[in-house]
């Protein structure tokens, strides 16, 4: 043991004797490097500045204490060296060098260049800045930040303020503290009132330069500054912009401070906006001629109090549109008198004449004074959603006119504004009715009559005309950026508007052509006329190309040679399209189609068979040959030879495969019949095997592919093919991927159809794919498209003529018997079978389908009392057989099924009473009646009735079907009485029964609705409101017309006193912005300030359950809270133009994300946070301006619901919220980290979530488990500074904190 222990001191000091050789060998080194930096040769002193830089950047290096003073001294000491490139190396090794010594020789390195700076010599002024510069960016610990910020803050403002100091110097140490305060504003509390004071002399300077600087360094230091400071600094420049005599630079520059305090501090800018507004107003409105750049740093200044300050600015945006719209033409030195007419057709000829012309003064600034009234008014259009129809009336016809700007940076901007106003547009009306829907809703009912002078796609599409004449005029022009600009505003127009221009199209044709023709066109151009032509042939109809395809087809077929792959490629789209368009009728009728069918091909052609070209091009290349073929197949008999054994070769190749196969799909769904049978064989071969690939989409494409082939090519495929497929289908059935269960299935049933196969397709399906179908119908998963392939499956089986009907049968029954090792099957399970055994009876003819029934009643009447899975699956199959097909001819069944609600298992009672409403379905004139008198007359029966009768009545609105007028009156008497019910449950179903009722009887229901809304018992008037609710869905009505004049009556039940009456006014509300917009948007503006109500937490509705050892507190309004804010994240994505998102962000939403009630309810929260955070992620992407204003305040609730972390005795499903409420809270930061001026708080705040997520999940990667790839998270360098408070910066600009500061921890 001993000799153990002395072995290991033994090494302990050899290791520390090497370490201390390793130390003393680098320092002799250094030595050495020191030695030659103070040599005479400039070459010398070069390459050892640079072999130090070298070994500061090495991760191992360490210096001691008399190293440290060498090298801070050495650098130094370099940076006054006469060569440049010298004394730049020597600013770089600070760099590494700040992170490497102690805090001591930092602060005297800085203290040194400070007073070099303030008392050397001229020449090393600059380098001495650049310094300081660099180590102010490297600090990273609070401490070191604190202790230089003592003396470096007191010596700038010395250089700053002091009497002798030149204007360079200045700028110098503004420039520094622009820095500082840019970084460590917040550490600087004590210091701020000084500092302001210190910089507020500065803007009187009689050097501009200095004034430039001071104005930034005050911007950045006010986004630190208090509530009080803020104020002041605010009042100081206001009341220099008022007083008399002030200098106009003075002016500018003071209101270029306005503008700069209100980017650097966002919303906190808000009250102040009293007393600035109608000052910049004022000065912008009576400023000379000459002086433009008052009137621009004023419109600036408005604009970012638009941007910034929504809720605040709200009540000048009228007098600010106004100011903006006059400055938009402001050309005091230019007029303008010549008529223009875009018809001229002797335009062109006269653009070389009039360059000779051409007004030009390069002394002429006003183009800055229309530069910022487009950008005034575009930051109006993104952040005043509600002003949208009166921006129509009088801004976009002044843009529009504004088209002419001669300044071509201007006229950009103009061009972006309008851009803007489709996007708002096409933003606000996203999901509503389409226009020629609302003619329909008007027409029918005048009492229901639209004002389409306040629907913005209405009033967009009164200036179609003259857009498209003003763009017209700007694609004749010479400049490239102008006609790019020209493209971009016209794509965006058919986006928001589709078919619009099909009355103007023949007037944009020259423009397209041009634009490809033109050897001056730059492919930037030619990539945004093909887009647009693109975009304008998928969304008109072909008939409006007719006239112009002669004219289109050239330029576009000339593109798909060119060299640049990326015109090629929109080339090759565009001409997809343009197939479509030159043969839109297959039959021939119409345009003659043949003179263009041969120059499409063979541009195609030599684009397909080219191997060396881009990815894109290829992909596009195969595309567009599929349309080809597909549509002129008829004419290339010669051709498709040649061609079509190349796109098998496609097929071939991993990169275009997938193209290739959809291409295939394209040409085998063509009514043309394609000879094929030169490829035919391998492509079945190819596709064959393609379903053993792991790529999902290329196994998709393939079934899909597949199935088209065998409908158009069945004849000429052999059985033995058939059955290699079948055996590939088998392995792809299963509940993992219901899709492609559904495609397999789908491709089976085509494969069983076809007359031509062969009994041993027959026996494959049933060997292989059957067994796989049994399975995968006991998954509770099934539903949709894959159940209804699975029902196709089993009737394609029944008509096979060598597959036996009651094996199927049997085989379906035994699926619902439970297994010793899975249990009992579920539900849903149950009733897929039963789907399948309806549909299996219904292909098998009435007899099978008669002994089928018999047996199923047989079982209820042997089994009437168990909780047999073969019973629930009796009563089911019942139902589902009854819905399709009357079963009037069996006695008694109605009876048999009835008995069944005598179950004692609710399983049984519930597939009773869905069955007993099926079979009604399939006769009502003789089962109806029996249900409406059991309802009057089984009174403990009434709630299983109730929902037998909802199943007749939803079956019948689904179908469109029409009840008797005396049932119409039974049913209602009946639903009314039953409208006051104490249960709920009871109370839904009426209210279900009643909305689908009115869909079919609208005129007998409304009325009757609405005289119930004033009804004395509450309960009957959520009834009716929930009704409502159930009557309106997404496909036009006939109740629609009806029921738009009596909406208020309903709606606004939001004001009820009883809590169940608001939620289900709140719950009608958001179907009714769901599916039917616009018959509540003349509502909302009354709606909306009642609906933001029902989010506030109301305390006469918290209640205090004592239950003994503890007691529990009861929100009975959260429920109400949900559904509004659940309500408000629908009418964002259908009504956004009626929304105020400043006014519900404050206070509403940020109550909804606070959560404040204690711990004990914090998992209810979880019901409101979900829907808060969902709202705050589309506010984010859709007004930006709104979120950005407040979004200091909203950073604390992130936080809060990120770091809190549940008991220690939580139980699983608190834990399981909680971290679902934090994933959610990261995908908001995500969101809001997209936004385009981003703040720095944000990344912090998701580097903190990162950890606090690590720490409460134990993942390696939030970004990957959370954000699934959205967000990239940023990984600090320095200690993590948690923010209390954020404020907007300018741009990228780094946001701030407030007065309190950060507050420190580790990263």
């Amino acid at each position: 043991m001993s000799s153990i222990i002395f072995w290991r001191k033994k090494c302990k000091l050899t290791l520390r004797l090497l370490e201390l050789y390793i130390t003393e060998m680098a320092n002799l080194q250094m030595t050495g490097i020191l030695e030659k930096m103070t040599g005479k040769d400039k070459d010398y002193r070069y390459m050892a500045t640079s072999d130090l830089l070298n070994e500061l950047n090495k991760e191992g290096f360490k210096a001691d204490s008399d190293l440290e003073i060498k090298l801070s001294n050495i650098i130094l000491q370099q940076l006054d060296d006469v060569a440049g490139d010298v004394s730049g190396l020597a600013v770089k090794c600070l760099a590494p060098l700040v992170k490497k010594i102690s805090e001591p020789r930092v602060m005297e390195m800085t203290n040194k260049l400070c007073d070099k700076l303030l008392n050397g010599k001229d020449q090393h002024c600059d380098i001495a800045s650049i310094a300081l510069k660099t180590i102010i960016a490297e600090i990273t610990t609070p401490s070191l930040a604190q202790s230089i910020l003592v003396s470096l803050s007191s010596q700038l403002i010395r250089g700053i303020t002091g009497p002798g100091t030149i204007a360079e110097i200045k700028c110098e140490c503004l420039d520094i503290l622009c820095d500082v305060l840019h970084k460590f504003g917040n550490l600087m509390a004590t210091d701020h009132e000084i500092l302001l004071n210190a910089l507020l002399s500065q803007l009187s300077s009689n050097q501009a330069s200095v004034r430039k600087k001071t104005v930034s360094c005050i911007a950045s230091l006010s986004s630190s500054l208090s509530d009080d400071l803020l104020a002041k600094t605010t009042i100081e420049v206001v009341r220099n912009l008022g007083s008399k005599g002030t200098k106009s630079e003075l002016i500018r520059t003071n209101i270029q401070m306005i503008g700069s305090l209100s980017r650097a501090v966002g919303y906190r800018f808000g009250p102040h906006l009293e007393d600035t507004v109608p000052v910049l107003i004022n000065y912008c409105t009576k400023a000379s001629e000459n002086d433009e750049e008052l009137r621009e740093y004023s419109l600036q200044a408005l604009e970012s109090f638009l941007l910034r300050c929504p809720r605040d600015i709200s009540s000048y945006c009228d007098e600010i549109l106004h100011l903006a719209l006059e400055y938009l033409s402001y050309d005091p030195n230019f007029t303008d008198n010549m008529e223009e007419d875009a018809d001229d057709e002797n335009h062109e000829e006269e653009e070389d004449d009039e360059s000779v012309n051409e007004y030009t003064d390069d002394e002429d600034v006003s183009w800055k004074v229309r530069r910022a009234a487009a950008k005034c008014l575009a930051a109006l259009i993104v952040s005043r959603s509600e002003m949208l129809f009166k921006l129509f009336e009088e801004a976009c016809p002044k843009l529009i006119d504004r088209f002419k700007e001669r300044e071509e940076n201007v006229k950009m901007d103009v061009f972006n504004t309008f851009i803007e106003l489709l996007r708002q547009t096409g933003n606000v009306t996203k999901g509503q009715t389409d226009m020629n829907e609302l003619r329909r809703v008007s027409h029918l009912n005048q009492a229901a009559k639209i004002d389409f002078n306040f629907i913005p796609r209405w009033l967009l599409k009164q200036e179609v005309p003259k857009i498209v004449k003003s763009i017209n005029r700007q694609l004749r022009e010479k400049s490239i950026k102008t006609k790019v600009g020209a493209f971009s505003v016209l794509k965006e127009l058919v986006v928001v508007l589709p078919d619009c221009i099909a009355d103007d199209i023949g007037t944009l044709i020259p423009g397209i052509e041009k634009a490809l023709n033109d050897k001056s066109s730059t492919s930037n151009l030619k990539i945004e006329a093909l887009i647009f032509t693109k975009l304008v042939l998928a969304s008109h109809s072909p008939s409006v190309f007719h006239p112009y395809i002669k004219a289109l087809s050239g330029p576009v077929l000339s593109a798909v040679g060119e060299r640049y792959y990326k015109v090629t490629a929109e080339a090759l789209r565009v001409c997809g399209e343009l197939v479509r368009v030159v043969r839109s009728n297959l039959e021939g009728f119409g345009f003659d189609f043949k003179p263009y069918v041969h120059p499409i091909y063979n541009a195609i052609m030599s684009r397909l068979t080219n191997q060396d070209q881009d990815q894109e091009v290829k992909e596009c290349a195969i595309s567009c040959m599929g349309l080809v073929i597909s549509t002129f197949g008829d004419n290339l008999g010669a051709e498709l030879p040649a061609c079509l054994p190349v796109l098998v070769d496609r097929m071939g190749n991993e990169i275009t495969r997938l193209t290739a196969v959809k291409a295939f799909a394209v040409i085998a769904a063509s009514p043309l019949r394609i000879d094929l049978s030169c490829v035919l064989e391998h492509v079945i071969v190819e596709l064959t095997g393609f379903l053993r690939k792991a790529n999902r989409a290329l196994r998709q494409a393939t079934l899909g592919t597949l199935n088209s082939l065998i409908v158009a090519y069945g004849d000429k495929i052999g059985p033995s093919a058939y059955e290699v497929i079948i055996v590939e289908l088998s392995t792809l059935i299963s509940d993992s991927d219901l899709h492609m269960t559904a495609l397999a299935l789908e491709l089976c049933c085509t494969l069983m159809d076809d007359k031509r196969s062969s009994r041993n397709v027959g026996s494959a399906v049933r060997n292989r794919v059957l067994p796989q179908a049994l399975t995968l119908i006991k998954s509770s998963l099934l539903q949709g498209q894959a159940l209804s392939a699975l029902q196709n499956f089993f009737a394609g089986l029944v008509y096979s003529a060598n597959t036996s009907f009651d094996a199927l049968l049997e085989s379906l029954l035994s699926c619902a018997k439970p297994s010793a090792q899975s249990g009992g099957v579920a539900k849903q399970a149950l009733y897929s079978i039963a789907q399948c055994v309806a549909v299996l009876c219904l292909a098998a003819g009435d007899q099978k389908c008669s002994s089928t029934v018999k047996m199923l009643t047989d079982i209820l009447k042997d089994d009437s009392t168990s909780n047999s899975a073969k019973q629930h699956l009796a009563l089911l199959s019942l139902g589902e057989i009854g819905r399709r097909k009357d079963l009037s001819s069996h006695a008694h069944v109605e009876t048999i099924i009835i008995e069944s609600f005598q179950s004692p298992f609710e399983e049984i009672k519930s597939a009773a009473s869905y069955a007993l409403g099926n079979i009604a379905v399939g006769n009502l004139s003789k089962y109806l009646p029996f249900i409406l008198d059991q309802i009057d007359n089984q009174q403990k029966k009434q709630y299983l009735l109730l929902h037998s009768l909802k199943e007749v009545i939803v079956r019948q609105s689904v179908d469109k079907a029409e009840f008797q007028d005396s049932s119409v009156g039974k049913i209602l008497k009946l639903l009314f009485n039953h409208s006051e019910s104490e249960e709920e449950g009871v109370r839904n179903v009426v209210a279900e029964c009643l909305g689908k009722i009115a869909l079919i009887e609208p005129v007998k229901l409304i009325p009757a609705l609405k005289v119930r809304t004033t009804s004395p018992a509450a309960f009957t008037r959520a009834t009716v409101v929930i009704a409502v609710k159930y009557s309106i869905v997404e496909r036009p009505e006939k109740i629609d017309e009806i029921i738009y004049p009596e909406i208020a009556s309903f709606l606004m039940l939001i004001k009820d006193q009883d809590r169940h009456v608001r939620r289900a006014a709140v719950l009608a509300l958001s179907t009714f912005a769901h599916n039917k917009p616009n018959l509540i948007k003349g509502l909302l503006p009354e709606l909306l300030p009642l609906l933001y109500d029902q989010t506030i937490v109301k305390q006469e509705l918290i209640r205090t359950v004592d239950l003994g050892p503890f007691k529990h507190i009861v929100d009975d309004g959260l429920e109400l809270r949900k559904a509004a804010f659940e309500c408000v994240d629908t009418l964002l994505d259908s009504c956004l133009d009626q929304v105020n998102p400043s006014s519900f962000i404050v206070p509403y939403l940020k109550s909804g994300l606070d959560g404040e009630y204690a711990p004990p309810l914090y998992c209810d929260h979880y019901d409101v946070k979900m829907p808060c955070h969902l709202i705050l992620s589309k506010l984010a992407d859709k007004c930006q301006s709104a979120v950005l204003a407040v979004l200091d305040s909203l950073v604390d609730p992130l936080q809060k619901t990120i770091n809190f972390k549940p008991k220690q005795d939580a139980v699983k499903q608190e834990v399981d919220r909680n971290e679902d409420m934090i994933r959610s809270a990261l995908r908001v930061i995500a969101s809001l980290n997209r936004i385009r001026r981003q703040t720095f708080p944000l990344i912090l705040l998701l580097s903190f979530g990162r950890n606090v997520l690590r720490c409460h999940l134990g993942v390696s990667d939030v970004g990957d488990h959370c954000f699934k790839g959205e967000a990239r998270l940023a990984r600090p360098s320095r200690p993590l500074l948690l923010p209390r408070k954020v404020a907007v910066g300018h741009d990228s600009q780094v946001g701030s904190v407030g007065s309190s500061g950060y507050a420190a921890r580790p990263s």
